[in-house]
């Protein structure tokens, strides 16, 4: 033990001595210093614009599982990840129907004895489609095959957190369990490279609802799932209620045959369930894909099959009741919408839509793009945006924009930021990675583009960017999601469903790199807008959830 002389003893205590006149000033600086900190750790109140770029159709292992230290494909379980047959067999080989991974053009090595009888390249596992797709091929033929991605469906995939049953639900079967190779994608290369953006990846983020486009789009704006006013129920062909069999599945695959007559519709089941799967949603909401009452909707389809204006609150809502101007910016919405002569405009003056990629049966001044999705522009569906009355038309004016407008928006001259403080951005069909529509390298470098632009405009300094996909387009990913054999976040009988890649951008990160491991879901979104606004909860979830304002707390959540 060290002693201290006493000749030390005395010195000390006249360094003590001198110092104490000052000892208040010092505390009070010590706290003024400590409420800094505090406040640095809560920077959400810093970010004056928040974008938030709604991709397509991708599950994380599918497409980031290969990202550094993210709970990926090297930490994938072979519980979770081997296939199982609808008798619960596991499957020697991937049954294939994607013209680019049969048998041939594949050489075939596998030979399939359990829960059916069929030959194949491919063994049960993950498997790395870009080794059977160039990164660099053109889409057709360059491309997978859409895959399906349904309410009922994707529950029976996920099999109750097993993980294990995406092939036999899937119409693309084996397809389900390719993955892409994470460090070609442009984004990868982007995040990268020198002097790239602060960013977040986050490896525990899930699709709001089961199944597509959307109902994961309704979520995203209004954290319910929307109701089908007066539904018919009389068993005709206007009667949109879907039909499930014992195990929940309504339809038919290649590995899977119905115990009963099934119907696979745009509405939940009627009430109630089958007693074999009674926790399945029933009533007359619309899960599945829906055209939306008003103008842009596809064309020709009929008012009877259209779901109904709807009443409820959304985001945009709150935000603007609280006096935060936002808009939702589409690749494609002013052909689609009609705006003549609007950003991203296209067919002239008219009488006709003059645009090669339009809709044939396009009437003139809705002429939308072949690959522009209906169904992925949530607002459209709300009576507030009704284009037939004097409200719903300016609200459609302020808040309803083309992706060309927002764009040109970044390229903002000087210290002003012409960013709205909230932006949702939708690129169009060509451009969002949607398997089927276009390649995954041309949708990532969209995506590039886009920060980019963000990152070269004065809006860098104060925005907070999030990158997320509307769900997993169908393919597997091994990480149970709430409710599902994982108790770690809030769920209900609407989801969340299958994990999605998910990145924050912002200067106010700690570090060039997190990963955050925290739970969120699709409704995570909803909550930091209405913990950074102030903002009303719009329903349980969204009111229950982790906002996104965690990643500012982590330093390596690894």
């Amino acid at each position: 033990m060290r002693r201290v002389s006493q000749s030390g003893v005395v010195s000390l205590m006249a360094f003590v001595l001198a110092i104490a006149p000052f000892g208040p000033a010092v505390a009070a600086d010590r706290d003024e210093r400590r409420e800094e900190e505090r406040n640095d750790h809560r920077p959400l109140q810093k970010i004056k614009h928040f974008v938030v770029i709604y991709q397509e159709n991708h599950s994380f292992d599918n497409l980031y599982g290969r990202w550094e230290r993210v709970r990926g494909l090297k930490r994938a379980d072979e519980a979770h990840t081997r296939q199982i047959s609808q008798s619960g067999q596991l499957y020697d080989c991937l049954l294939q129907n994607d013209v680019n991974l049969t048998s041939p053009p594949s050489a075939t090595t596998c030979a399939n004895s359990h829960g059916g009888t069929f030959t194949s390249a491919f063994i049960n596992a993950p498997f790395t489609i870009d080794h059977f797709i160039a990164p660099g091929d053109k889409c057709p033929p360059g491309c997978t095959r859409d895959l399906v991605h349904r309410f009922y469906q994707e529950q029976y995939q996920l099999n109750g957190g097993a993980m294990n049953r995406y092939v036999t639900g899937s119409d693309a079967v084996g397809l389900t369990m390719g993955v892409y190779g994470t460090k070609q994608l442009p984004i990868y290369k982007y995040l990268h490279t020198p002097g790239h953006p602060r960013y977040a990846i986050v490896d525990n983020f899930f699709q709001g609802a089961f199944g597509g486009s959307f109902l994961n789009h309704q979520w995203l704006v209004a954290a319910a799932t929307p109701i089908f006013a007066n539904a018919v129920q009389d068993g005709s062909t206007n009667d949109l209620h879907s039909i499930v069999d014992a195990n929940g599945m309504p339809n038919t695959t290649a590995l899977y045959v119905p115990t009963a007559t099934v119907k696979d519709q745009r509405l939940t089941i009627k009430c109630p369930p089958p007693a074999t799967v009674p926790n399945l949603a029933c009533g007359d909401f619309a899960v599945n894909t829906t055209q939306p009452f008003f103008q842009p909707f596809s064309p020709g389809t009929a008012a009877a099959v259209r779901l109904p204006p709807l009443e409820s609150t959304t985001i945009g809502d709150r935000l603007t009741g609280a006096g935060v101007d936002w808009a939702w910016y589409a690749g494609g919405w002013s052909n689609a919408n009609g705006d003549v002569n609007g950003p991203g405009w296209t067919n002239a003056a008219g009488p006709k839509c003059i645009d090669p990629n339009a809709f044939p049966a396009a009437v003139f001044p809705n002429c939308p793009d072949l690959l522009f999705q209906f169904h992925h522009h949530p607002f459209n569906y709300f009576a507030a945006f009704n284009p037939g009355t004097v409200a719903g038309l300016a609200n459609r004016k302020a808040h309803l924009r083309d992706e060309a407008e927002f764009l040109q928006l970044t390229q903002s001259s000087g210290m002003t930021c012409r960013l709205k403080p909230v932006s949702f951005v939708k690129p169009i069909g060509a451009e969002n990675e949607h398997p089927g529509y276009t390649t995954e390298t041309r949708g990532s470098e969209h995506l590039v583009s886009l920060i980019d632009a963000i990152q070269k405009s004065a809006c860098a300094r104060d925005t907070m960017v999030i990158v997320t996909y509307d769900e997993f387009g169908g393919s597997w990913d091994h990480v149970p999601p709430p409710g599902q054999g994982n108790t770690n976040g809030p769920h209900d009988q609407w989801g969340p469903g299958t994990r999605i890649p998910t990145l924050v951008l912002s200067p106010y990160l700690r570090k060039a790199f997190i990963v955050d491991h925290t739970s969120y879901d699709t409704t995570s979104i909803l909550a930091t807008l209405e913990k950074r606004f102030g903002l009303l909860p719009l329903g349980s979830r969204d009111g229950a959830v982790e906002d996104l304002s965690n990643v500012f707390e982590r330093e390596d959540d690894d």
